[in-house]
């Protein structure tokens, strides 16, 4: 393993974080001994093509520094390869982080802990999910959930947490159930009124929400969490419990296990790890161990 790594920053991450994270990052990973590169782009496009042309020219870790929206940006660079991703979390909602138990907003003790993890070989492998040609770690949204994240991107005047619930209020006044097709594992099409429907490859979403609260990394297989057909007050007494992960024995809620799922639904855009992935219809699969990620154990 070479002893040259790639520290890949977002220096916007959580309102300036990630520029003051990686610092003591890369402090870190220098006193052990690393001669640390960093990478940085213009945008998101071109922070992406500087990670893959890092990771082809063999360095010996990709160590992402930002939130979740950086951690998907690593993940197109390294999945499917051997190089291993380091996870240096400091945005807002830090939710790959979380579901792997590595330090949140804390970049010294993450950078060590990358550090000790490239010493001693200790990695994970985990799996992903794939929807064309794009990857993604955590939860994909579709439904309720991706309608709030599209209200919430277009509200220009708040911002953090506030935005979220101004969002799911006005997501509240307006909501319909949504007609879906569904398939799984290639079985047969079904028909369904759901509110939303949580494909899990990793627990939560938006900060910690425990949508997919008994998904395992490294089972190939999605925790698919289906919300069927509620009234407005009834999602109100269901939506608190996503925090703790207490919905899931909602009689509305039903979850299935599967390597696989497509879903056709008319006018929603799915999110995956809180990026837009376009509207459906699409067909999400669970590849596994499809990236190693340094965790010290």
């Amino acid at each position: 393993m070479t002893s040259e790594i790639t520290l890949f920053v977002n220096p916007t991450a959580g309102r300036g974080r990630g520029a003051h994270a990686a610092q003591p990052a890369a402090s870190a990973l220098r006193d052990a001994g690393f001669s640390v590169r960093t990478v940085l782009g213009e945008d998101a496009d071109d922070a992406l093509r500087r990670a893959r042309e890092a990771v082809a020219a063999g360095t010996g870790a990709l160590i992402a520094v930002g939130g979740d929206g950086l951690m998907s940006l690593a993940l197109q660079a390294v999945a499917g390869t051997a190089t291993p991703l380091g996870v240096v979390a400091v945005g807002t909602g830090n939710d790959f982080a979380r579901a792997l138990g590595l330090p949140i907003r804390d970049p010294a003790a993450a950078g060590r802990l990358a550090a000790r993890a490239l010493k001693d070989g200790g990695h994970r492998e985990i799996d992903l999910g794939r929807v064309g040609g794009r990857w993604f770690g955590t939860v994909l949204a579709s439904g309720f959930d991706s309608r709030v994240n599209d209200r919430g991107n277009r509200m220009r005047f708040v911002g953090g947490r506030f935005k979220y619930d101004l969002a799911i209020l006005a997501e509240l006044a307006a909501f319909k159930p949504i007609t879906y097709r569904i398939r799984l594992d290639g079985g047969e099409v079904r028909e369904i009124e759901a509110t939303l429907i949580a494909v899990g490859n990793g627990t939560t979403y938006g900060g910690g929400m425990r949508i997919c609260a008994d998904a395992e990394m490294d089972d190939g297989l999605f925790d698919v969490t289906v919300v069927g057909e509620c009234t407005r007050t009834e999602l109100l007494k269901v939506f608190p419990k996503v925090y703790k992960g207490a919905h899931l024995t909602h009689p509305a809620v039903t979850v299935h296990r599967v390597s696989s799922i497509e879903l056709v639904a008319a006018g929603v855009t799915a999110y995956a790890d809180g990026e837009p992935m376009g509207a459906l219809p699409l067909t999400a699969t669970c590849v596994p161990g499809a990236v190693r990620v340094l965790t010290g154990g």
